[in-house]
């Protein structure tokens, strides 16, 4: 939604819609604070009122966060999750750390301007600069954990980011208004909190805000067909992996379940264990891109449900998401042993190159058998492709990808532009356009993404009683939101006999990728 268009904002705080929650946000000139715009609290004169693109904008012009409706605690906007210009590049950067590890130089290097354009780029677009983006983030970070975890505060304070004891206490009062023992006094006292053991140091227990419906369900379905041993572990209702992060090793586990029929804020548990505590909002950050947790269920559905041919699929699974991916390094490596295989195939295959090369995890609370990181671009980047257990061709696409990577030619952290990279990924030989659209698809979190030659959207075309050689064409009525019609086309085949993931993984015919040369 626009923001110079007063008139529709204020009509979404009047009827409070909790679609628009994270969209935009609502600054009471009368009161000094801030609200999202389904703030249950009488609606203030439209004289008083302002509106601003993100929590750090309101922070930037002088508001409080609302005690009541916690703006910073809804889901990110998805219209900076989904965009591909600079400053929705940028955005996802700074949630995901980069300002608080290499600083405003290093955002904007890897953006591609100079930190003073970026500056105004993003004043311009999202009403704040780079450190205020920064600052709201840290705080919002520092809320969650405060709230929902007994950590002590300089734990906290360290796990968010900021430089100091006394900064942290400083920028919490000034957001929130409150001091941290008063928020988490005030946790304790609402009904609606839930505070975990977070059972020491290097553990944190925590809930992402989703927006509703969540088909939750469905997510886990998909990322346990897909699941690596070593690497991933899933049972009825919850995901386990490991991670690689900017400070050290990690793993995540998520309670996955279906989150409400009705357009608002949902949550997934989450649980972290970190050999860093600097490294929690990474972590979360990767979490989310995982869940799609910030994409616009609604608008999405309204859309596809438009065309008869995906409305019975829509109705099916409301709030289907598009699983992204907790490295883009690694989204292009399990694509590119994918190739020409089927699913059952990739995972053998990719857990031999775990096994083989992937080094040691931390040990997880519970024997789940993910044990290992990832391997890293840079360890299969020298390999010989002839000592690789693949076809010669398929091998020497893989090393000719990791030594891309390495390089940095091909960059898969969000900060480039989608279509520079995906060119880039198809000048490499052996990667083809199915390959580079399924990274766009599950690392770039491209929502426009289309696979007519895949397998599985053939086969489930066919179920449909569609042609499968229109497929291209049909597509086209899904834009701009063909990912999610892709996802709905899968979510057909997983059906039959698909019971839990134990049972997912084994038995449902999912994609194979066509032969790429």
């Amino acid at each position: 939604m626009d923001i110079e268009d007063t008139e529709a904002c204020y009509r979404a705080v009047k009827s409070r819609d909790r679609r628009f929650d994270g969209v935009f946000y609502t600054g009471v000139t009368s009161t000094g604070i801030y609200c999202r715009p389904s703030c249950p609290a009488r609606t203030p004169a439209q004289r008083h009122v302002t509106f601003h693109r993100t929590a750090a904008a309101a922070q930037a012009a002088g508001f409080r966060a609302c005690k009541r409706c916690l703006p910073d605690a809804t889901p990110g906007s998805p219209e900076w999750d989904v965009a591909a210009d600079a400053a929705g590049r940028a955005m996802r950067l700074v949630n995901d750390g980069v300002v608080e590890r290499e600083g405003v130089d290093g955002l904007a290097a890897r953006v591609g301007y100079t930190p003073r354009h970026l500056h105004r780029l993003l004043t311009s677009e999202l009403g704040a600069g780079p450190l205020a983006l920064a600052r709201a983030r840290r705080a919002q970070q520092a809320r969650i954990l405060v709230e929902t975890t007994p950590m002590p505060f300089a734990d906290v304070a360290f796990a968010a980011g900021f430089a100091s004891i006394r900064q942290f206490n400083d920028t919490v009062r000034e957001v929130y208004a409150a001091t941290p023992t008063q928020l988490r006094e005030r946790a304790r006292r609402s009904s609606a909190s839930r505070r975990e053991d977070a059972g020491g140091t290097g553990h944190v227990e925590l809930r992402l805000a989703v927006r509703a419906p969540y088909a939750g369900r469905e997510v886990l379905r998909f990322l346990a067909a897909h699941l690596v041993p070593g690497v991933e572990a899933a049972g009825p209702g919850w995901y386990e992996r490991t991670l690689a992060l900017p400070h050290g090793a990690g793993r995540l586990r998520v309670s996955l379940d279906d989150a409400g029929a009705d357009a608002g804020t949902g949550f997934v548990g989450c649980r972290l264990r970190l050999q860093d505590l600097r490294d929690t909002g990474a972590a979360v950050e990767r979490c989310r891109r995982l869940l799609d947790a910030d994409g616009d269920p609604v608008a999405i559905d309204d859309e596809l449900s438009a065309d008869p041919a995906m409305a019975a699929l829509v109705r099916r699974r409301p709030g289907l998401r598009v699983p992204g991916g907790v490295d883009g390094e690694e989204v292009a490596i399990r694509a590119v042993l994918g190739q020409q295989i089927s699913l059952a195939g990739a995972i053998s295959l990719t857990a031999k190159l775990v096994a083989a090369y992937g080094r040691p995890a931390p040990a997880g609370e519970e024997a789940t058998g993910a044990d290992r990181l990832f391997p890293r671009a840079a360890d299969l980047a020298g390999l010989d492709p002839a000592m690789l257990p693949m076809p010669r061709a398929r091998g020497r696409a893989l090393v000719g990808l990791c030594a891309a990577l390495t390089k940095g030619d091909i960059p898969l952290d969000r900060s480039a532009e989608r279509g520079l990279v995906r060119a880039r990924l198809l000048e490499l030989p052996g990667i083809g356009p199915w390959t580079a659209d399924y990274v766009a698809l599950r690392a770039l979190a491209d929502p426009d993404v289309f696979l007519p030659t895949d397998v599985g959207v053939r086969r489930a075309l066919q179920g449909l009683g569609a042609d499968p050689a229109d497929a291209a064409r049909l597509a086209v009525r899904w834009r701009p939101w063909r990912s999610y019609a892709l996802l709905h086309l899968w979510s057909t085949l997983d059906l039959p006999g698909a019971t839990t993931p134990a049972t997912t993984s084994a038995t449902n015919p999912l994609t194979t990728c066509p032969k790429e040369t």
